[in-house]
């Protein structure tokens, strides 16, 4: 009996032991940190150790708001709407882009009989304030208008992004062009990948950039008798609007959807196949691949899905499950999952890092921070 309790005992040790051990070697969590910004962010986009946060001032005359935090300053920048665009002072960012000198914004405010929304175009510099320039009703509006989703700045010219009624059937992606630094000219998508037809509808939900390129990621829809299959997709131009090839990701499973991208030597693509976090790469050869063991979390139809963010040699991606916010990092094949601690929760909607590694996040009202490891 004596052996049989000492071996009994040497068991339950040990079993205690491997619980300790297991406790010990699990990811520290993340700890964030709220930052005040005066108002509700809803945007962010970073450049160098710049970070442009995007406001709501639910109770200001001006409700779109834009402030530029640069280390431990905070820059207040002019948001300056036209007199004749009421719904320019109601507007809620959807993009803002900056590419160190110039800064180009999309917002939009629901109204009109239909509440549909009415899209308003600012471009500016952090110095002389954002100015708002009035388009023509047709410009974004119309029986065939779509919506609008992204702007973007390269090296070749600047472009706004979204859909608009098919050249043939269903929604076609759309670009719009600059005129001068006022007028905003929709790009004909005809005989392009752009298009829909009857047997392919493209579905491009969100935009960034790759050099002189403009990535458009989202699903495309394959019919066919008995077939209706929804797929991640990127669309990829040459330079700005010239030049599009579309590309279908590879392992889309049943059912998948890209949401989101960053770029920068290559495409890091984040999104869902079959209800459950996907992460894609898509070097600038235009070859693509499904990264390997991404843990196993829920994402669906209606979750937003931050930017992956790209450390060094190692991905960042930003999620909330049961508005709880994990921090999914690691490369192709290896990933930890870390939780975080504070009061960081509710949906994620973005998410940025600075040149210095500061992490930054919108989840629920608030802006965190917290500084990668």
């Amino acid at each position: 009996m004596r052996r049989l309790a000492a071996a009994v005992a040497a068991v339950v040790l040990a079993s205690l032991a491997a619980c300790s051990d297991d406790k010990t070697s699990a990811p520290a969590p993340v700890a964030w940190t709220k930052v005040d910004v005066g108002a509700e962010p809803v945007v962010l986009t970073e450049y160098g150790d710049q970070l442009l946060v995007g406001l709501r001032d639910r109770g200001a005359k001006v409700v779109p708001q834009l402030v530029v935090l640069h280390n431990d300053q905070r820059q207040k920048v002019a948001v300056k709407p036209s007199p004749t665009s009421p719904y320019a002072f109601e507007a809620i960012w959807y993009s803002i882009a900056y590419d160190g000198k110039q800064l180009l914004a999309l917002g939009g405010a629901s109204g009109g009989a239909h509440s549909n929304t009415r899209w308003t175009v600012w471009t500016g510099t952090i110095d002389g304030g954002l100015i708002e320039r009035p388009q023509e009703f047709n410009t974004f509006g119309g029986q065939t208008a779509g919506g609008l989703y992204s702007v973007i700045i390269t090296p070749s010219g600047r472009a706004l992004l979204g859909s608009w009624g098919g050249v043939e059937t269903g929604n076609d992606g759309a670009v719009w062009l600059p005129q001068g630094d006022a007028k905003w000219i929709r790009q004909d998508p005809a005989k392009t990948a752009l298009q829909s037809t009857p047997s392919l509808l493209v579905g491009p939900s969100y935009g960034t950039a790759l050099g002189d390129s403009i990535i458009l990621v989202g699903s495309q829809v394959r019919l066919a008798p008995n077939v209706v299959a929804q797929e991640a997709a990127v669309w990829r131009s040459t330079k700005l609007n010239q030049g599009w090839s579309r590309i279908a990701l590879p392992d889309p499973g049943n059912r998948s959807q890209a949401i989101s991208a960053t770029c920068t030597t290559y495409c890091l693509i984040s999104g869902y196949v079959d209800g459950q976090l996907a992460l894609w790469q898509l070097d600038k050869d235009g070859t693509a691949k499904r990264l390997t063991g991404v843990p196993s979390i829920p994402v669906g139809d209606k979750d937003k899905l931050p930017p992956p963010i790209v450390d060094g040699d190692r991905i960042v991606q930003v999620v909330a499950q049961d508005n709880k916010v994990k921090v999914v990092s690691g490369r192709d094949g290896s990933w930890t999952v870390q939780n975080s601690t504070g009061d960081a929760e509710g949906p994620v909607t973005d998410a940025a890092i600075t040149k210095d590694r500061k992490l930054y996040l919108i989840a629920g009202t608030n802006l965190w921070q917290s500084t990668l490891s």
